[in-house]
């Protein structure tokens, strides 16, 4: 469960700078996930990143004969930012998310000592390092659709010294014959919530994903119903790959700029984008006084999901996904 003795202290200085710095913004108040966060290196995770610039993008890695860019590498590594860490023809695939918000999603996850949980979404093997040593790398089960990112999770778990399950996989499917979980995790923006995931935890499991720019946090009544509200954390990822595409992108002329540029509406906008014109959002959102992501939720039922505002009965509700 621990990592190798050779590199416990390789890089502990930035490391813990890392954790007081999460710990300041108010993250990380449970001790088991400061502990965990402080014991597991991420530089072992981020081997190389990519920095966009107006000529395309710069690849920076921990070998690189130059000392400047090898310093470049490591203050990226260990500052509370997300990295991308895996580019196909200008599209990211694969990011390293942003210590701070793993942070909080793993406070929300609210997991104790025996739970089973689903990571979907490998990604670099970093958040499935930090479940292993809370939890036990018995009890993490880790899927990416792109088996190649999945062998390069499990071989940074490796290194590290930890080795929970990951598979290559549709994340939308869950994984069955690692069922059932009592909290399933998701680093990665799903259009609607994928039903598959209910059938596969237990009563009482808590899901927690990122959906519109927010992060929903369901509670699973059994196989057919969940419901909760979103976190006031806004939250940015990397699509879901393989699963039903997210809505069309609605046309939003004769909006007035200030309302698209703000954070809360694009969240109510891309919440709303199957089902509400963009101008019934905007009216829907000035007549509420602009509300927050935690006035909104989700429930998923077997006959369907529908988004709501303030209550799941209404007045304010509409299908989703």
């Amino acid at each position: 469960m621990g990592a190798h003795a050779e590199f416990v202290d390789l890089y502990a200085d930035e490391r813990a700078a890392l954790v007081r710095e999460i710990a300041a913004a108010g993250a990380l108040k449970d001790p088991a996930w400061r502990a965990a966060f402080g014991a597991v290196p991420r530089h072992l995770f981020v081997p190389y990143w990519f920095k966009f610039g107006p000529g395309g993008s710069e690849r920076l890695w921990g070998e690189d004969p130059d000392p400047q860019r090898r310093e470049r590498w490591l203050r990226g590594v260990y500052a509370d930012t997300a990295l991308a860490t895996r580019v196909r023809d200008g599209v990211l695939l694969s990011s390293s998310s942003q210590p701070s918000l793993m942070a909080r999603m793993l406070d929300e996850l609210e997991v104790r000592e025996g739970h089973e949980v689903l990571e979907v979404g490998a990604g670099t093997g970093y958040n499935a390092a930090l479940l292993s040593h809370r939890l036990g790398e018995e009890h993490v089960t880790s899927l990416d659709l792109e088996p190649e990112i999945a062998e390069s999770a499990r071989s940074h778990l490796a290194r590290a010294g930890y080795a929970p399950v990951v598979l290559a996989g549709d994340g939308a499917r869950g994984c069955p014959a690692r069922a059932p979980f009592d909290r399933i995790m998701a680093t990665c923006t799903v259009p609607s919530v994928p039903p598959q995931w209910l059938g596969q935890c237990r009563p009482g499991a808590r899901i927690l994903a990122p959906l519109s720019t927010g992060l929903i946090a369901l509670r699973v009544r059994d196989g057919s119903y969940a419901e909760g509200r979103f976190l006031p954390t806004p939250a940015y990822f990397v699509p879901l790959r393989g699963g039903p595409a997210g809505p069309a992108p609605r046309y939003t002329g004769g909006l007035p700029r200030s309302a698209l540029e703000n954070d809360l509406f694009r969240f109510l906008l891309t919440l709303s984008a199957n089902s509400l014109d963009p101008h019934e959002a905007l009216a829907l959102w000035h007549l509420e006084g602009r509300p927050r992501r935690e006035r909104f939720g989700v429930t998923v039922s077997g006959v369907g999901q529908w988004a709501w505002l303030d209550d799941p009965a209404g007045p304010y509700a509409w299908p989703l996904g």
